[in-house]
């Protein structure tokens, strides 16, 4: 047959683990990134290194991890027992080599598979393990997976304990950057988790005395707790929970072998269940779900024997079965609540009644809303079928491709030009386009029932499929596509301010990016350079002498859908949107968004003082 190709022993090829692991590193560390999402795979790199000094600190082993980061190299330096000398090197670089497979030595382990610090060292450039037992030492380098130097052992006063460091392959993970922030979150919930745990972290130190309680103060302001935080513990589970004043919707951290399972799994489901047949019980009412757990700021964590998750990164816990002679996790976890839960509202009737409160003024809200929503449902059903306000792509959270589903993506964009540029250059697999009609309202201090009755705030709802809760979140990723001028600022405000107002878990949770998109073009006949900033710009006619032409964007649609490809490719440059912890949303919203102008304009004319100041410098 013309054209047939040959199928051959020579088409037949064994990887080796390292080659395996960079050929698929999805397979192991999920998505790439670049660092802008707290699930990218530089941030999985060093979960999975100190989750072996957690699984000593748990071990009894060791007080204090000590974690910095300079520049693009990170070092991890635990106190536990350090690796047995012998084996430092097949630990780190052989398949099915670890101390975790012995059920004695580590019981309720992070890392069960040993494989996590061996993708760190073949998707590295430089990787170095050093372990201290006994007055001796053992220190190896590799390279992509590649053992470079393996040093003898030598005799050391150094204290006992491992030490890793490695910095990520910047050909796998392009453009990468380490965000503080994100790094932080991860460290304060380990020391949530493993209380008298301490965490530096750059110089700074991390540490919980309370543990989930803890958590959701950090999570939570004072004035806007319903009720004091319930916080109960015994072996193998610890919950905290208090009820939102504020917030509409669900609002759950979920944890399992000290892993932050962030997309649930068995346990966060029966934890839910628990908590409203329990509080149904308590006050012999048939509450509906939805009106028990609205505006719920919750956290879970258990300990189960070798649990089973869906992924290599251990966002969802697969697992039915407790182990070491417990019931099922649904049993477990219902037990546990039907009986602490119940003992604390008898024994606080002042929670018990704000908590009443709460379920029947949702009760109300719901009931008042029914009809709308209903309306509501079926006008974003039917847009769906013949609107081209949504392009969708075809990875979603229920599809089959599950690992696929962080990587999915919502470009919010205004006007037809800019979604229509977007949409042509759009990975359909994993990319979809929602586009705006017009400005949309500013929505702070407004009512639940807007976001039903305005159609661009329904449309967009629906196309998240967040009504009920971020259990259906349809991408992981949404970005706000805008253009770098007055309007497009203004749109971007607008919709943070919709985000903020009735869905703020999912810019908590750093699911909300803003779309850096290039201000200016650089090119002469050889090069061309896509340029962010004005600092750029200069050092771009610098580079390209004597005279190169220079494009100056001003809009998204004006940006060819060739070269579009670049910009939410590879190289797409996203902006997280965090909360500062130091002002309540409340707070934020009523000063940026409320009816204090004269107090907002001279917030304004002050800063741009300060920014004259520095341009003028």
């Amino acid at each position: 047959m013309i054209g047939e190709s040959q199928y051959t022993e020579d088409n037949i090829r064994s990887l080796d683990w390292k080659e395996h692991i960079r050929m698929r590193p999805g397979m192991y560390i999920g998505k790439l990134g670049d660092g802008s999402s707290p699930d990218d795979g530089i941030y999985i790199l060093v979960k999975e290194v100190i989750d072996n000094s957690i699984d000593e600190f748990v071990m009894g082993a060791g007080k204090t991890i000590e974690v910095t980061i300079r520049d693009k190299t990170v070092t991890v330096r635990d106190y536990g027992r350090g690796i047995p000398l012998g084996k430092v090197v097949d630990v780190v670089s052989k398949m099915n080599t670890g101390g975790k497979y012995d059920s004695v030595a580590f019981k309720k382990s992070v890392g069960l598979n040993g494989v996590g610090t061996k993708a760190c060292n073949a998707l590295s450039t430089y990787f170095r393990v050093e372990s201290v037992r006994d007055g001796e030492r053992k220190v190896a380098e590799f390279s992509a997976g590649n053992l470079v130097e393996d040093f003898p052992i030598e005799s050391t006063t150094n204290r006992k304990g491992t030490k890793v460091v490695f910095t990520p392959d910047d050909v796998i993970f392009k453009n990468f950057k380490f965000r503080n922030e994100y790094v932080e979150k991860l460290l304060k919930n380990y020391c949530y988790l493993n209380t008298g745990l301490t965490i530096l972290f750059n110089g700074e130190k991390f540490y919980s005395e309370n543990g989930l309680k803890d958590l959701l103060d950090e999570n939570i302001g004072e004035e806007d707790k319903l009720y004091p935080i319930v916080h109960l513990k015994d072996d193998d589970i610890e919950i905290a929970l208090t009820h939102s004043k504020t917030q509409y919707s669900e609002e759950y951290h979920s944890f399992v072998n000290g892993q932050n399972t962030t997309q649930g799994g068995t346990h966060l489901s029966a934890f839910r269940e628990a908590i409203v047949r329990t509080i149904k019980e308590f006050y012999n009412k048939s509450f509906e779900a939805a009106d028990v757990r609205k505006s719920i700021v919750s956290a879970i964590s258990i300990k189960v024997m070798e649990p089973v998750f869906e992924s290599q990164t251990k966002t969802k816990l697969g697992s039915t079965e407790m182990g070491g002679g417990h019931p099922t996790v649904r049993t477990f976890i219902n037990d546990f609540i039907k009986t602490k839960l119940d003992n604390y509202l008898h024994k606080n009737p002042e929670s018990a009644e704000a908590l009443l409160r709460k379920i029947l003024q949702a009760e109300r809200e719901r009931k008042d809303l029914s009809g709308i929503r209903k309306l509501a449902r079926e006008r974003a059903k039917k847009a769906s079928l013949h609107n081209k306000k949504l392009r969708d792509c075809r990875v979603h959270l229920t599809d089959t491709k599950k690992e696929r589903y962080l990587e999915s993506t919502l470009f919010i964009t205004e006007g037809d030009s800019a979604s229509g540029s977007i949409t042509k250059s759009r990975d359909v697999n994993t990319q979809a386009v929602f586009s705006l009609r017009g400005k949309p309202l500013n929505s702070y201090g407004m009512p639940k029932k807007i976001v039903y009755e305005n159609e661009e705030f329904n449309l967009l709802q629906a196309a998240l499929d967040i009504e009920d809760g971020l259990e259906n979140l349809r991408y992981n990723n949404i970005v706000i596509a805008t253009d770098a001028d007055v309007d497009g600022m203004h749109i971007r405000l607008l919709l943070i301010t919709f985000f903020l107002q009735f869905f703020p878990e999912l810019i908590k949770d750093r699911h909300v990016y803003i779309l850096q998109t290039p201000l200016f073009r650089v090119r002469n006949k050889k090069e061309t350079i896509y340029c962010y900033s004005e600092e750029e710009r200069v050092a771009a006619i610098e580079k390209l002498k004597p005279k190169p032409e220079i494009t100056r964007f001003k809009g998204l649609g004006e940006i060819s859908p060739d070269e579009f490809k670049n910009f939410i490719g590879d190289d797409m440059r996203l902006d997280p949107l965090m909360l500062d912890k130091g002002m309540s949303i409340e707070e934020m919203l009523s000063f940026y968004m409320g009816k204090n102008t004269p107090e907002r304009q001279k917030f304004i004319i002050n800063n741009l003082k300060v920014e004259l100041d520095v341009v003028e410098d």
